[in-house]
């Protein structure tokens, strides 16, 4: 830090006062907002924290003046975090800006228009973030991490002061995405289904009047959780929509939105092309996507084996594991299609011993037995359509239609 003098010090903290109460008296949101955004490491705000670690009597400053003294239950608070976020002291940074947070949602409900909203989003974004670091902090310490789930808390309060009619109502769906990101980073996510009831059934909201930015990443969190229901229709359905919505430009989050999108396309016949997976770099969905093609069970299950770890993370390493079925399928079907080669005529009596044959190929040691398993399992879910002569271990296909395809439907449950 360059030498600074006490002067300067005070200079400094008049200014930012100044900056605050002006933001407020000119309902300003645009220069309101800039002065809570702690973790954009602003010149500014790392000045500010310079000045006030130099004069230490800021408290007296803000009390003892008619402008400042309102807004004292936001501004000492904020002060302090400010401070401690210079020093990196992450915990009492978190502890003081949410005094700030609570202060500024009370303030907020008392302006009747939405002139602040912008501010409020940053104190929303700050406050997920820092309890983010905090709990870091905490563990690094051996401590237990528990500040994330007290900023969702705060969230929860946000939340229902938008939740009403007027114009503020816009930004409830900012602090429910907000909240998302808390309730999967801390694998609550069965929390999310009170707040999505009050955003799709209240009717203080509707869904088109909110901002594009906010929809795309709510449909993009509630189709995650479709996957996690294996509801795939719906899935489909709002990932697409944020897939479609999505800013072209943001390379980082079409690939989010493709990691868990393609997973749920592969389960309902719908293969992506290379070059897609190449683009957005994906290719650990390359191996599946050609098990698929080719029938290829060894394929699928070494893809499976290498990406494991990957696929967990993205919750999806299920949903890819019951790919299995189609690979089957397709594996019978390229039987099927070269005994039609061969005599046209009995094509579609498939011996099981065949497919035992075909999987000892691909090193998968199965029985017959185990086999016609398999083969109930594909009739029974509409994989294939056909029948058992159990004496003679055959499988008598359809000849008309003995592979239906899913079109974009999910596998039978």
């Amino acid at each position: 830090m360059a030498y600074m003098s006490m002067g300067e010090a005070h200079r400094r903290i008049t200014d930012y006062l100044n900056r605050f109460c002006d933001a407020v008296s000119s309902q300003d949101g645009a220069s309101f907002k800039s002065l809570f955004a702690l973790s954009s490491n602003s010149h500014s705000l790392l000045s500010l924290a310079d000045a006030l670690n130099l004069f230490q009597d800021a408290n007296r400053l803000i009390k003892q003046s008619d402008n400042y003294s309102h807004f004292a239950d936001i501004l000492l608070p904020l002060f302090r975090s400010i401070q401690n976020y210079r020093q990196s002291n992450l915990l009492e940074a978190y502890n003081a800006f949410e005094k700030t947070a609570n202060a500024f949602i009370q303030e907020f409900r008392n302006w009747e228009s939405a002139w602040a909203l912008e501010a409020l989003y940053v104190i929303v974004y700050e406050i997920r973030v820092l309890a983010e670091k905090a709990d870091k902090e905490l563990a690094s310490n051996g401590k237990s991490p528990e500040k994330l789930k007290g900023a969702g808390s705060v969230l929860m309060k946000v939340f229902g002061t938008l939740a009403g009619k007027g114009s503020k109502r816009v930004g409830a769906l900012y602090v429910t995405c907000q909240l998302f990101k808390i309730y999967f980073k801390l694998g609550t996510v069965h929390l999310c289904r009170s707040v999505i009831r009050s955003i799709e059934t209240a009717r203080i909201f509707d869904f088109e009047e909110f901002p594009k930015r906010d929809k795309v990443t709510y449909m993009y969190y509630t189709g995650r959780l479709e996957v996690f229901n294996e509801n795939f229709p719906a899935a489909d359905y709002k990932l697409s929509y944020a897939l479609t919505h999505c800013n072209p430009q943001s390379e980082a989050n079409i690939r989010m939105i493709l990691k868990h999108l393609i997973p749920v396309k592969l389960s309902i016949g719908i293969l992506p092309k290379h070059s897609l997976l190449e683009k957005y770099n994906l290719l650990e969905y390359s191996k599946i996507v050609q098990a698929l093609r080719r029938g290829d069970l060894r394929l699928l299950r070494s893809a499976l084996n290498d990406y494991e770890d990957r696929f967990l993370r993205s919750g999806v390493y299920l949903v890819l594991e019951k790919l299995e079925l189609q690979v089957y399928q397709r594996l019978i079907k390229k039987i099927y299609i070269i005994q039609k080669q061969k005599d046209p005529s009995k094509a579609h009596q498939v011996k099981l011993e065949v497919i035992v044959k075909a999987l000892k190929w691909l090193e998968i040691d199965m029985d017959v037995d185990e086999v016609e398993c398999i083969m109930a399992i594909l009739i029974y879910k509409n994989l294939v359509k056909g029948y058992f002569a159990h004496k003679s271990k055959v499988a008598v296909l359809s000849k008309q239609d003995p592979f239906p395809k899913l079109n974009g439907k999910p596998v039978n449950s």
